[in-house]
This record gives structure tokens, sequence and C-alpha cells, in this order.
């Protein structure tokens, strides 16, 4: 089979950026009413999730020497549900994996499955935070606003401080009951039980982030506790305003070489590739794509492969990395059971791609519109096939940055991950 030619394109996003992050979290803190509720002596936990949010270790550390300079004793919580196979050493392996460290933060990380009750919802669903941050004198939740891979909030709470309060620290016990629900649970019983944690526990402000296109630091921005909810809301939908999308909305193969927890939640962003594969939810309108392939999986994952089930063909590599036992947690945990099925295993990327175009009905293999990216979190740089060259080179954020090359594959048929180095 003759495969399509690839060009290398750029794609020129727009949106602010936080130039001095130690600078911005010392001043939002002081402006959220730090220096009066934090007292000398006073022990101060600081949330930190499992996502592959960019600058997050300097953040954190930025936050600690903000506490410590009033003389506090900060020490760092792994807010992650029931990621790191719900085991308080894995979600330890996470946060070094991102870079967060009790050397490069300067606190120590406190990592414990335990929990404590401090009430219930409306509904009667328990509320449980975790033991060592209620056991403090005080909590900051740090966390990125961000539309949710799994569902539209008619509310605007989806992936934010919210959810950080809630499953973050409500570990793998509240993630269980909260997901049990299904997208009911994350929807709509998540804000209740936040608002329970945000009553009940002491939490002396949150801290937003927001990214911008090019996954960079846009805003940080603390937030009085009593402002938490209304302040996300509208953050959110600004956050959505900055998402990048890929150049065309239909494609016949995608090959996202990369799939991974640090990515998204979902491995690959559901808002990035139009598919949800949850049970009874509506699959979105575009993008329209037949065929993904998911090359590889990132190693901040440590063989959670959750999200390969929203592929359609994977290769050997990225099987054999599989960490059945993480992803199943995982993936039980939220009851989407479909985003865990194994597709299609190949035997390497050339395979995969000589199979969806063999699948591709009535269009021949030199006319197949494929786009390939490095992962659904990276899209500035991407390659596109010929077929696509006239549609995007009309696009005012386009640049052709390259010519129309045949694919390269390595000696084992893989592409080179080195292509998207610049």
């Amino acid at each position: 089979m003759k495969f399509p030619k690839l060009v290398r394109i750029r794609r020129r996003f727009s949106g602010p950026v936080v130039g001095d992050i130690d600078g911005t979290v010392a001043e939002q803190l002081s402006r959220a009413g730090l220096d009066d509720k934090v007292k000398p002596g006073m022990r101060i936990a600081i949330t930190a999730g499992d996502r592959g949010i960019a600058n997050i270790a300097v953040i954190l550390r930025a936050a600690v020497r903000r506490l410590k300079a009033r003389g506090a004793e900060p020490f760092i919580v792994p807010a992650m549900g029931d990621h790191g196979g719900a085991t308080a050493e894995g979600q330890v392996e996470v946060l070094h994996s991102l870079g967060v460290t009790e050397e490069f933060c300067g606190a120590p990380i406190l990592s414990s499955m335990d929990v404590v009750s401090v009430g219930e919802t409306p509904t009667g669903m328990p509320v449980y935070v975790d033991q060592y941050a209620m056991e403090a004198d005080g909590i900051i939740v740090i966390g990125r606003i961000k539309v949710h891979t799994d569902f539209k909030s008619p509310i605007r709470i989806e992936s934010g401080l919210m959810k950080m309060a809630a499953i973050g620290l409500g570990k793998h016990k509240q993630a269980l009951l909260i997901h049990t629900y299904g997208v009911h649970g994350i929807r709509d019983l998540m804000p209740e039980v936040a608002r329970v944690v945000l009553q009940k526990a002491n939490v002396i402000c949150g801290v937003a982030i927001v990214e911008n296109a090019f996954e960079q630091t846009a805003l940080i921005e603390a937030i009085p506790t009593g402002q938490i909810e209304q302040r996300e809301a509208e953050l959110l939908e600004w956050s959505a305003s900055l998402m990048p999308k890929l150049p065309v909305e239909d494609i016949d193969v995608l090959v996202v070489d990369e799939i991974g927890k640090n990515y998204s939640g979902t491995g690959m962003d559901t808002n990035i590739i139009g598919r949800i594969r949850i049970l009874g939810a509506e699959e979105p309108a575009s993008p329209r794509i037949k065929y993904i392939i998911a090359s590889d999986l990132s190693e901040e994952s440590h063989g959670n492969a959750l999200g390969i089930g929203l592929a359609d063909l994977t290769t050997r590599r990225l099987f054999e990395t599989v960490d059945f036992q993480k992803m199943n947690e995982n993936v039980i945990t939220s009851t989407f059971l479909q985003r865990a099925a194994i597709p299609i295993v190949m035997d390497n990327d050339r395979e995969a791609i000589a199979a969806a175009l063999r699948a591709n009905w009535g269009v021949p293999p030199e006319e197949a519109r494929i786009i390939r990216i490095p992962s659904t979190l990276h899209l500035e740089y991407l390659y596109v096939s010929e077929a696509l060259l006239p549609e995007v080179e009309s696009l005012p954020d386009v640049e052709v940055v390259g010519r129309p090359e045949e694919m390269k594959f390595d000696e084992a048929g893989y592409f080179p991950k080195s292509d998207f180095q610049h």
C-alpha cells in the first residue's frame, strides 16, 4: 500500500502568559487574605493533583515559600482520588514524575489513602477528606480550571477547584461514591460534595490555574473560599475560549503519538478528539474522525493506559506497557468501562495506518485525510496529509513549515518522536 505524503504545519495560537510565577502566587495569596489567616507555626496542607499542569511544581514551590515567609509549616498532600493505583506510594510516585518532589518544592509530601468523615450532602452522600489535610490548621486547594472530558455542566462546574476539593481530597473512598452514579455523580453530586468540604474543612483559599492553547500558564488567581464556586464558573468560560482544536473537522485517520494521564484524565482529551464513549452520553458532533491510532503511552502514566478504549487501533509497544491493575482500578472506579477496552493491536505504526486506510471505504490511500499529533495536549506542531493541505493553508492561524514527504518509520516501524522536536 502506498501511503500519502505528510506535511508539517504550525498552529499560531494566542493567549496571555504569566511571566513571574513566584511573584504572582505571592501577590495572589496575599490578596486572598493569607496574611490575616495564616499565623506562625500553623501547619498548612497544599493539594497537588496528577494532571499535566504547566509549571505545577513551580507553582507549588511558590506557595510553599509564601507560607514559610509567614512562619507557617506547609506540606503537600496528593489530591487525585483513586489514581496512582489507589495507593499512597503510587500517588507519591505520580507526583515525582511531574517534578513535584520534597527537594524541589521545599516541603514534605504526606501521602495516605486514609480519610475523615466531615458530614454529608443534602441528598445523603457521606463526605470525606484526606486525614493529613484535616489534621492541618488550614488547606490551600490548588487546581487547573478546564472543560471536563466527561460532561458539560449546566452550572459551569467541571474540572477545577471544586472537583479537587471533592474527589481529589476525598481520595479513593469519595471517588468510588461519586463515580457510582456515573455522569450524574461527577456532574451533579460532585459540586454538592465540594460545598460540604469548603464549609466543613478549614480551606483558607483556592488557587485557580488557567492555561492557554499552548498549555502555558495564562492565569494564577487565589480565590477566597466563599467565592470559589462562583469564580470557578466564570473562569471555566474563559478557559474554554482559550482551548485549541484540530485544524479540520473531518478526518479519516488521527495518529496520536502518546496518550497518557499527564495529557488528559482520559488519556486523550475527549474535547479534542470528539469521542466520549460513556454509556448513555451523547457523542460530540465534531470533530468527525473515522479512525484513531494510539501509538504509545507516556512514561508519566506509569502504565495507566486509561483512554486506550477511545482509539480504534493501537500498537504492540503501547499494549506491552499497560499496567492492568492501575488502569483497571481507575476505570472501574469511574464506571466508564469502555475507555479501557483494548482496540485492535498492530505490530507498529506502519501496520496500524495500513489497517486504517484499508478500512477507509472508497477513499484511495493517497487521498486520505490524515493528521498526526504528539498528544491531545500539544497541538502547535502537527503533520497533515497532502489531501488536507489546500484546506489548512487557507486558515489564518496555520503556517506550513515543511514540504510533502513520504512517511518515515524507524527500524521497528514506528514514527520517530523526534519529528516533533523544534
